[in-house]
C-alpha cells in the first residue's frame, strides 16, 4: 500500500516571518493526521529556519531544486543536494516545470539533479507533464516517456525506492484549470507502466505517482480517488494554511 505524499510548494513566496508562521499553523492543523505524508517546499534561505520549527512534529522540509552535483566548488548561486540534506530536507523538486521553461533545465541536467539527490540520501520529485500544444497535438505521451526515460537513465532498482514522480500539466499549473480525474488517472497509469518497463513491476508499485497542477480543496477528494494518484504537489493553493490542510485532510 503506497502511503499518500502531500507537498506544499511554496515556490517564491513569503518572507521569513510568514513562513515560520505559516509552517507552524499548517502544522498545528494536520497534526492529527498520520495516514499521509505532508512536505513544505519553501525557499532555500527559509529551509534551516522551517525545518527547526517542524522538528518533531513529522512533517517534512523539501528543497524546489538542488544543483547537478554534490562536489563543492566553483558554482555560484547553486545549492547542492547534500546541503540541503544538512539543514533538514528530506525532500527535493526536480524539474519543474517553471524551471524547464523559465530557467532552461533540460532533461539532462534534470537526471544530474535527481542522481545528485539520490546520492545524498534525498527523494528526489521528478516532474514531468506536457504543455497544451502538445496535449492538442496528441504528443503528451510521448513528452512524459521522453522526459521519464531521460530522467531516470542511469538510475539503479535499488535508486528507485528513492524516486516520486510528480505529474503536472504545464496548462494546468496556475491556471485554475484543473486536469480532470480520468486524465489524470490515465496519465498516472501510463507513467506506472512506462516505470514497470524501466525497474519491474515489483518497484513501479512502490513508487509514489503525484499529481500537481491547480489541486485546490474541492477537487482532491475526486483526485485522490483514482487507483494510481497517491498525492498531490500543491501549489497556489498550499500559499493559505487553512487551504492546504484542507487538502491534507481531505
Amino acid at each position: 500500500m503506497r502511503r499518500p505524499l502531500i507537498i506544499a510548494n511554496w515556490k517564491m513566496h513569503k518572507r521569513l516571518d510568514d513562513a515560520l508562521h505559516d509552517a507552524v499553523a499548517i502544522k498545528n492543523q494536520v497534526s492529527a493526521v498520520s495516514k499521509c505524508d505532508v512536505a513544505i517546499a519553501p525557499v532555500n534561505v527559509h529551509l534551516k529556519s522551517v525545518a527547526d520549527r517542524l522538528e518533531g512534529s513529522g512533517l517534512l522540509v523539501a528543497g524546489q531544486n538542488c544543483a547537478v552535483t554534490n562536489s563543492d566548488g566553483a558554482h555560484t548561486g547553486e545549492v547542492s543536494a547534500e546541503m540541503l540534506r544538512n539543514v533538514g530536507c528530506r525532500l527535493v523538486i526536480v524539474g519543474h516545470s517553471e524551471r524547464r521553461t523559465l530557467y532552461g533545465d533540460s532533461d539532462t541536467s534534470i537526471n544530474q539533479r535527481v542522481k545528485a539527490a539520490v546520492a545524498a540520501g534525498l527523494a528526489a520529485i521528478l516532474c514531468v507533464g506536457e504543455s497544451i500544444e502538445e496535449r492538442s497535438a496528441g504528443h503528451h505521451l510521448d513528452v512524459v516517456d521522453r522526459q521519464l526515460l531521460i530522467g531516470l537513465n542511469g538510475l539503479t532498482l535499488a535508486d528507485a525506492a528513492r524516486i516520486i514522480i510528480a505529474y503536472e500539466p504545464v496548462w494546468a499549473i496556475g491556471t485554475g484549470v484543473t486536469a480532470t480525474p480520468e486524465q489524470a488517472q490515465e496519465m498516472h497509469g501510463h507513467i506506472r507502466g512506462k516505470l514497470a518497463e524501466m525497474f519491474g513491476n515489483g518497484a513501479a508499485e512502490q513508487i509514489r505517482l503525484i499529481y500537481g497542477g491547480s489541486v485546490k480543496p474541492e477537487n482532491i477528494s475526486e483526485l485522490m480517488s483514482k487507483s494510481d494518484i497517491d498525492g498531490a504537489l500543491v501549489g497556489g493553493a498550499s500559499l493559505d494554511p487553512s487551504s492546504f490542510a484542507s487538502i491534507v485532510n481531505f
